[in-house]
């Protein structure tokens, strides 16, 4: 066994012995520790300097309550935490998830891939993390405001426009970063800079609910092309139905694919005649309600209960998981290969399972992680903080162009960076190589912070 190899098996295994119950974390290290082995190869110094292990742990992870008012005038209590991992790139910059899966194990695997994601669009941005297991369904907008009030109370000691720039997640879209904007306006003036995904009425950025699909799609585009191919005529599926799902599926429509599925927590629907995207949008941005209610005006479309849409065994040719982390599991790996596909683009962050991983190495599979595919969002985030820096608004095509050259240049880099250390589209490697790399020199430059 080769000394480095050594090396990061005993920092996996003593992340392992530290952390035992953390197994998302865990997982998002295990996945970035089994490709940069080739890299520290031929550039030893990070290994002596330790800067490995110095990344494995944040800079700094806050934990605190959220006390808040039922519509009855029953107080709750919820957890809030915010994850600020590094900033040797730049303030630490990453979403707010209210979700009550969130705990600690969760943040800190959002802020791992954060960084890294980060790295990848080459703007001056550090990686971080946040949010609350508190649960924004079935509660009334009074509700969801005092909460967002509540949590910006304390959240507000620890963000700055040039510190920590929180922006949406699951669970938090315009409606929440509007109130979390208003607390923290209350209490520390106006600075436009300190959240992005805000409403456009108060500098938000045209094409940031759209970035995170279109970005994903784009990426596959730039994907397709370099083999001579297109969108035209492919088949697609597409878990989730939030923003994500919602654009991408937009997206691939743009550039000729057709659409079949799409889900949420209650199940998935199949439509034989492609997917109507402006009913999903009606069901999910207006009416706020079930997938299952497509069926109501497209009764030829089939909705399976509680099913795992990449349990169907519908014939198609990219997958475009976009709902949550670990939804793609080893079995339903095997029957994604089964069913013809060809690629599988993460919308979603760590939707695919190590074992799943595995799987579609041993066949070929072109495999897009995450931290590269879905980039979009936190870009345009970026771009959102430059025009609040301006006091300029820029128009939605530009922002669209930009957001394109983005993802084409996470493309490129992510494939000439696995060409260099790896194998031909080994996209894993790629993006997490080429992350760290930059990462790693920064912090080197800094005096190793």
């Amino acid at each position: 066994m080769t000394e480095i190899k050594q090396y990061l098996e005993n920092l996996e295994s003593n992340l392992k012995t530290k952390y035992p119950n953390q197994k998302e974390y865990l997982q998002a290290v295990a996945e970035f520790m089994g490709t940069i082995e080739p890299f520290l190869n031929q550039n030893p110094i990070f290994v002596e300097k330790n800067i490995l292990e110095m990344l494995l742990v944040p800079e700094r992870l806050i934990e605190f309550r959220i006390p808040w008012m039922s519509d009855s005038g029953e107080w709750k209590v919820n957890t809030g935490y915010r994850v600020q991992y590094n900033s040797a790139l730049g303030p630490y910059k990453g979403g707010m998830r209210f979700h009550p899966t969130v705990n600690q194990s969760i943040m800190k695997f959002l802020a791992f891939e954060q960084i890294f994601k980060n790295s990848l669009t080459s703007l001056p941005i550090g990686g971080g993390k946040g949010g609350s297991d508190f649960d924004p369904k079935g509660k009334s907008e009074g509700e969801i405001m005092r909460f967002c009030q509540s949590l910006m109370q304390e959240l507000q000691k620890y963000i700055g426009p040039d510190q920590d720039i929180p922006a949406g997640d699951i669970g938090v879209g315009g409606r929440e970063i509007g109130y979390l904007f208003g607390e923290y306006k209350r209490l520390n003036s106006y600075q436009a800079g300190v959240l992005t995904g805000k409403p456009l009425s108060y500098w938000g950025s045209l094409a940031r609910t759209e970035a995170t699909g279109y970005g994903l799609v784009y990426f596959v585009e730039h994907l397709l092309n370099d083999q001579k191919d297109s969108f035209a005529g492919k088949k697609v599926l597409v878990s989730g139905s939030g923003n994500v799902a919602i654009y991408a599926i937009e997206k691939a429509q743009e550039l000729g694919a057709t659409v079949y599925g799409c889900s949420d927590s209650s199940g998935y629907v199949i439509d034989p005649e492609g997917i109507d995207l402006n009913l999903v949008k009606e069901i999910k941005e207006i009416k706020r309600d079930r997938i299952k209610t497509y069926l109501e005006k497209k009764p030829k479309a089939k909705f399976v209960e509680k099913g795992n849409i990449w349990s169907d065994e519908f014939y198609f040719d990219i997958a475009l998981p976009c709902a949550t982390q670990n939804e793609i599991s080893e079995e339903l790996a095997k029957q994604l290969v089964q069913n013809g596909v060809q690629i599988v683009a993460e919308g979603a962050n760590m939707p695919t399972s190590l074992e799943a991983l595995e799987v579609f190495k041993e066949n070929n599979i072109l495999y897009c992680p995450g931290k590269a595919s879905n980039a979009g969002g936190v870009a345009v985030s970026a771009l959102e903080m430059a025009q609040n820096a301006q006091r300029l608004p820029w128009t939605f095509e530009q922002v669209d162009h930009e957001l394109n050259q983005i993802m084409k240049n996470i493309y490129e880099t992510c494939r000439d960076t696995a060409n260099r250390y790896a194998n031909k589209n080994d996209f894993v490697s790629g993006a997490n190589i080429a992350g760290f790399e930059r990462v790693a020199k920064a912090m080197l430059s800094q005096g190793l912070v």
